[in-house]
């Protein structure tokens, strides 16, 4: 077989389409260096299948190739599915953290301490009336000192219970609202990453470009990823199904997940949306149920609701049992703090006690003060603030740890998807260069 006269025009040609492709998406790249999600992308080739000729030697008898130029195969994204995974992995743990972080400090604010107006102070002067109390049992002013510092010492423990109560209402509003299937973040990513694995599918399946399809579908994964744990499994058609929550994490460790919220073109918000499936997951989705959750009515703020409740119930049975003797005329001592509310949301000041006839005796105002000097009440009470003060600086440590994670592996994503305009000015100049090679042959 013979070299055909045009061959060489033919394989020029296929380089000046390959230049004109190259400066084409070099172009594209630059114009969207500064558009969310965006991937780079590249022109990939490949050398056409060479002619073969017979050789005129009479030695060899050995047949040669002849080059024919070079095909634009596709114009792919350049992405690391690794890198993604790590992201979106590292982006649950983070957001998660946040959460726990920022609600975890507005327990402490509320807590209000150490401060001039907090429990701990009210717990104090309320142990000094008394020991004033103490030094003069008939003085109706001392006795309204006492009774005046008791109601502050029950307002601050109902204050702090209603608004741990409220904190937990809003944890719970939060999380409904993020798990609306109907109009929450969750649900409206899973339905739209369905649609684009539908429309992906059918764009690949007739040899169109899908690159603006894929990063807007990659981008919906990365915002799911904030919620809880995402674990993506390729489909050959293009599509992708999206495990979340539980389901996720087992399906990262080789479990077959058979609910998952995104399968190819369906959506599954039933399975997905549960306690049962979120409960101990990353993102902020778990970190809130860890907070609260409604339906067991157990978390982190819940447990801080009952050692509240014990710091009151503490309070209520050390006073009243100190009181349990005659007053100064013989009659019986009223308890001091009504029988009845024995929670911080509903301790209160006996209505019966009044300063005008003072009822108790020097005995039994002692025995009250002597409860004071870090005694049981205030033992619980600083137990209780330790402790939410070392939860707070734990997950303040935690929130900070993992946000530089995050910053990081976004760093080496972006390195690699990311557009370079030093990187894409460069590969200008050579592929200009390489289309006026082609265009002088």
């Amino acid at each position: 077989m013979t070299i055909p006269s045009y061959a060489g025009l033919n394989t020029a040609l296929s380089g000046l389409e390959a230049a004109q492709a190259a400066i084409d998406t070099t172009g594209q790249n630059i114009a969207n260096a500064n558009t969310p999600g965006y991937s780079r992308q590249e022109v990939d080739e490949t050398e056409r299948t060479p002619l073969t000729i017979q050789s005129l030697s009479s030695i060899t008898g050995q047949g040669s190739q002849v080059g024919l130029g070079v095909d634009i195969t596709t114009i792919s994204r350049v992405r690391d599915q690794f890198l993604d995974s790590q992201y979106r992995n590292q982006n649950s743990q983070e957001n998660g953290d946040s959460t726990t972080s920022t609600l975890l400090g507005q327990v402490q604010s509320a807590l209000n301490e150490p401060s001039g107006s907090g429990l701990s102070t009210a717990l104090s002067q309320f142990w000094t009336a008394w020991n004033g109390l103490q030094n003069n049992p008939t003085d109706q002013g001392a006795m309204s000192a006492v009774i005046g510092a008791g109601q502050t010492v029950a307002e601050n423990l109902n204050t702090l219970s209603g608004g741990l109560t409220t904190l937990e209402g809003q944890v719970t509003q939060q999380y409904s609202t993020l798990t609306d299937p109907t109009s929450g973040p969750v649900a409206s990513d899973a339905k739209q990453i369905a649609a684009l694995n539908t429309q992906i599918a059918q764009a690949q399946a007739g040899g169109l470009d899908a690159n603006t399809l894929l990063d807007q579908r990659d981008q919906l994964i990365d915002d799911l990823s904030q919620y809880s744990n995402v674990y993506v499994t390729q489909q050959s058609n293009g599509m992708v199904d999206v495990s979340f929550g539980n389901a996720a994490k087992a399906a990262a460790n080789g479990t077959p997940d058979t609910t998952q919220l995104v399968n190819g073109s369906s959506v599954d918000l039933t399975d997905n949306l549960t306690d049962t499936n979120l409960s101990g997951s990353s993102g902020t989705l778990g970190s809130l149920l860890g907070l609260y959750d409604s339906t067991t009515g157990k978390g982190q703020i819940a447990g801080y609701l009952t050692s509240l409740d014990g710091v009151a119930n503490t309070l209520v049975s050390k006073v009243n049992g100190a009181i349990s003797g005659a007053d100064a005329s013989g009659a019986t001592a009223p308890p001091f703090f009504a029988a009845s509310g024995t929670t911080a949301a509903t301790i209160a000041v006996n209505s019966s006690v009044t300063s005008a006839n003072p009822p108790y005796t020097m005995a039994e105002a002692g025995a009250v003060a002597n409860l004071g000097n870090d005694g049981p009440v205030d033992q619980a009470y600083n137990a209780l603030v330790t402790q939410i003060g070392s939860n707070v600086q734990s997950a303040q440590n935690a929130q900070q740890t993992s946000q530089s994670l995050l910053s990081a592996i976004s760093n080496q994503r972006q390195s690699v998807s990311g557009v370079s305009l030093d990187e894409e000015m460069t590969n200008l100049i050579t592929y200009q260069q390489a289309y006026q090679a082609s265009a002088r042959v």
